[in-house]
């Protein structure tokens, strides 16, 4: 049996590398500033503002929403 992280969270150990933050602080930022904002508004939103590629910010939006249901 696998412990490999599957779905969303397995991009997080390439997200902390890649932009020097834990995902921890990307969730805070989306908590934040996603309040009432549809998926891909969010994911929009951080890779412009944050210079995040398109399938981390998916990758963290998804799991972001997943946890708020």
């Amino acid at each position: 049996m696998s412990s490999q992280p599957k779905g969303p969270a397995s991009y997080f150990p390439s997200i902390e590398q890649k932009y020097g933050h834990p995902v921890g602080h990307w969730f805070a930022l989306l908590g934040e500033h996603g309040s009432g904002l549809k998926h891909m508004e969010l994911v929009n939103w951080l890779k412009s503002e944050h210079g995040l590629g398109h399938g981390h910010a998916n990758a963290l939006v998804a799991h972001h929403l997943a946890q708020a249901k």
